[in-house]
């Protein structure tokens, strides 16, 4: 089992940046794809990124491309969710989640285990 505690929200005017971190706590860290999803009001639970057990691939979908980049230190157990150029609409509760089967980590169902979210919230 592996816990999830991610930080680094906040509120941020439209066209800034933040870098979420989601630490893990638990098994080895390095065992588990992380993937991002983000969930607005009202809304499901959306796919961001996620990020290979090595850290050597991440995949998003092509809105997300450009914007939003993960990146992981095994070191530090530590994933990391970098968004840029942020827009109102980016406004959402964003989670880290860890899958321990293989699979290309896009949907909420392939993960095993998800933080308690933080929340970013932009300003137009």
């Amino acid at each position: 089992q592996v816990q999830l505690v991610e930080s680094g929200g906040g509120l941020v005017q439209a066209g800034g940046s933040l870098r979420l971190s989601c630490a893990a706590s638990g098994r080895i860290f390095s065992s588990y794809r992380i993937g991002w999803f983000r969930q607005a009001p009202g809304k499901a639970r959306e796919f961001v990124v996620s990020v290979s057990r090595s850290g050597a691939n991440t995949y998003s979908i092509d809105s997300m491309k450009g914007r939003f980049t993960a990146s992981r230190d095994n070191a530090k157990n530590t994933v990391y969710l970098q968004m840029n150029s942020l827009k109102p609409e980016d406004t959402a509760v964003y989670y880290c989640a860890a899958m321990t089967r293989v699979g290309g980590g896009v949907e909420v169902s392939e993960y095993d285990y998800w933080g308690q979210g933080t929340q970013v919230s932009v300003s137009s």
